[in-house]
């Protein structure tokens, strides 16, 4: 293949690796060694400077090291230069060529990496005083950004900060773009951006704030509770974490629907019955019932009948934390034995990892006991080889003043 062909060599190293050239192309999808793929990606990343021999024994052997490493070394050359060919006759020569007894990447050859065009538009967008301009520069930026820097080497020492930088650039990025959107009240672009950074980083909140506001603002009140519901059982799930509280109040705005038009009595009734047929507790989430904790705590001031707290807590033996996959399956076991058990007026929340919070109206504190007990005895009898060792405290609901 001529050097001096004019045709760009595309390299992509963002959400996956792959090379196009003259409407060929090679992506790291092909059943190839990842010695192979590692070792291009290297000379890629290095091609400004010259690598030396010792360098790539350390790269694809590390402390094992390899009995010939001079001969293994061209092996892995010609494995290379043989998979380029895939881009047309003799490419993996012409990408590829031997100087002064090593191999180096050949300059000469136009190329673009997306990567390195994903930074220097973030730099130079973020040098822009005209935000019109700016936002352009940063959205063309985040059109490159299809993941993260090489997933299939990510274990690779080299690329572990290579891939942290980027993450990150791509973050401070989406930041300064989702305020710009929002000022010119773009929803629709908002949404988008957000469940594509979601896919990339899927544990920020603020990304989900700027969803489900962008969401409400489309008039998608579903989608946007959908979200929340999402996100919350994500942290819940990942970390033993609530949402923060500006995402409980973007929640409840989306929750707060209001009827356009008056309506009789029958009608709302109809609207606030429980969906389906209902047996034993009711179920919500924490945020819930702290407010229906709160109104007990209003009537139980007026009344003086008796409220129990009981909170029952999973373990592993000695007291010692459960694996998160046991944890996991005796949580879920867990939360239909207290349904089960207990009376439609009670209240049940899962209020940490390995906890459930149960509100017993008109309940003593000897009857909340025997309640607590029986949950117990039922979850040892439907799930005698759970590692889980269940425990519970209760406690008199405290009347507001």
């Amino acid at each position: 293949m001529d050097e001096g062909h004019p045709s760009i060599l595309k390299i992509q190293m963002l959400g996956g690796f792959s090379l196009s050239w003259n409407g060929q192309e090679i992506t790291d999808g092909d059943n190839r060694s990842r010695k192979v793929w590692l070792l291009l990606a290297y000379m890629i990343c290095c091609r400004n400077h010259p690598i030396p021999q010792n360098e790539l024994f350390s790269l694809l052997w590390g402390d094992e090291g390899t009995t010939n490493p001079v001969n293994a070394l061209k092996t892995m050359f010609h494995r290379v230069r043989s998979m380029l060919d895939g881009l047309g006759a003799g490419a993996g020569h012409t990408l590829i060529v031997r100087r002064e007894g090593s191999y180096t990447w050949n300059n000469a050859v136009p190329v673009c990496v997306d990567v390195e065009e994903f930074e220097s538009l973030c730099q130079s967008a973020a040098a822009l005083q005209d935000p019109q301009a700016q936002l352009k520069a940063y959205q063309n930026a985040l059109d490159l950004y299809q993941g993260d820097f090489l997933p299939k080497l990510s274990s690779e020492p080299w690329i572990v900060p290579q891939c942290t930088y980027f993450h990150n650039l791509y973050l401070r990025t989406l930041r300064a773009v989702l305020p710009l959107l929002r000022e010119q009240q773009r929803h629709a672009e908002i949404v988008a951006l957000c469940n594509q950074a979601i896919l990339v980083e899927p544990y920020d909140e603020s990304l989900y704030q700027f969803l489900m506001r962008a969401q409400l603002d489309l008039g998608d009140q579903p989608g946007s509770i959908k979200t929340y519901e999402t996100m919350s059982d994500l942290l819940f799930a990942n970390f033993g974490i609530m949402p923060a509280d500006e995402s409980k109040a973007i929640y409840r705005e989306a929750a707060h629907t209001v009827n356009e038009r008056s309506m009789n009595l029958g009608l709302l009734r109809e609207q606030l019955d429980e969906n389906g047929s209902s047996s034993g507790a009711l179920l919500c989430d924490y945020d819930f019932f702290r407010i229906v904790y709160q109104a007990e705590a209003r009537a139980v001031a007026r009344s003086g009948e008796a409220v129990h707290i009981a909170l029952i807590s999973a373990t592993g033996n000695e007291s010692k934390p459960l694996s998160r996959r046991s944890l996991d399956c005796c949580m879920d076991n867990l939360q239909d034995v207290v349904i089960g058990n207990l009376r439609k007026g009670d209240v049940v929340s899962r209020c940490s990892v390995s906890q459930y919070i149960v509100m017993l109206p008109q309940a003593n504190y000897e009857n909340s006991c025997m309640v607590c007990d029986r949950i117990l005895r039922a979850f040892a009898r439907q799930y005698p080889h759970s590692p889980a060792k269940l425990g519970y405290t209760v406690q008199p609901l405290v009347p507001n003043a």
